[in-house]
């Protein structure tokens, strides 16, 4: 696989959002639920028909003499290459690899506070082969992310065509009703995240339908992903600051605690 610094215009994630990344934070210059962002890498060439970047070459976006900062996020890009007429891609392509690596420190504010969130009108279209793995046609958050210009609302969540809350524009969505903690199935639209991936995978969180009618009922609600951990929902509002719910923060957020031992985040 090419690894390139620079994406020619004829390449068909600029052209056609043929491709897919990942997010990976990176602590003291080792990647952070690694296993997982491979897996879901992995499955998201299976799905496109992209060769998977061998295991040395993706090692190579990360490993360096000398990290920038202690915790850093890092960002890889697969594209198929270049070629091919029109939507029909090249008989043989040759795929990129690309990535690039910036500092980063965690908003240790919202961990503590908590956030407001509201809910975009945009509602998010089902394709179950696409469900899951992150493509580059990412449109849908890009519009929905437009909905509201707001600092102090920090999230938008997203329902699907049903009515069913799927995530939020950049971040998994997680609940906690009648003693447990769950967060939506990721099957007909949606990205599975890593880190709700390692929830479940060690068990502190399973998977339920969340109509949007239902919201408010809940108990506790949280927005997260594997780079910003988790953030407790205090507020939903709408975007024009209008409080339509509100929560009271934990004392003790085991929810959290879980998903910042996975992230190597101290609460």
């Amino acid at each position: 696989m090419t690894a390139s610094p620079m994406l020619p215009f004829d390449d068909r994630g600029f052209a056609y959002g043929d491709g897919l990344f990942e997010t990976v934070l990176l602590r003291d210059g080792k990647p952070v639920l690694w296993d997982f962002h491979r897996a879901r890498l992995r499955r998201g060439c299976e799905v496109l028909g992209i060769e998977t970047p061998d295991d040395a070459s993706l090692e190579a976006t990360w490993q360096v003499d000398s990290p920038i900062s202690r915790e850093e996020v890092l960002k890889i890009v697969v594209t198929r290459g270049s070629g091919g007429r029109g939507y029909a891609p090249p008989p043989t392509p040759s795929p990129r690899l690309l990535s690039h690596r910036t500092p980063f420190k965690p908003n240790l504010m919202r961990w503590q506070e908590g956030v407001q969130v509201g809910v975009c009108d945009l509602r998010l279209g089902h394709q179950p082969r696409l469900a899951g793995i992150k493509h580059l046609n990412r449109l849908e958050n890009v519009l929905a992310r437009r909905e509201w210009q707001r600092d102090d609302i920090a999230e938008g969540l997203l329902a699907d065509q049903q009515g069913n809350l799927v995530e939020a524009t950049s971040m998994n969505l997680f609940w906690q009703k009648g003693g447990a903690f769950w967060t939506p199935p990721i099957v007909q639209c949606g990205v599975a995240g890593t880190l709700r991936e390692a929830l479940i995978a060690q068990g502190d969180v399973q998977e339920a339908k969340l109509p949007l009618h239902d919201l408010p009922m809940v108990d506790q609600l949280w927005v997260g992903n594997s780079v910003q951990g988790l953030w407790p929902v205090v507020a939903l509002v709408s975007f024009e600051g209008k409080v339509q719910k509100r929560w009271s923060r934990l004392e003790s957020d085991s929810l959290q605690r879980a998903g910042h031992r996975l992230l190597g985040f101290v609460s």
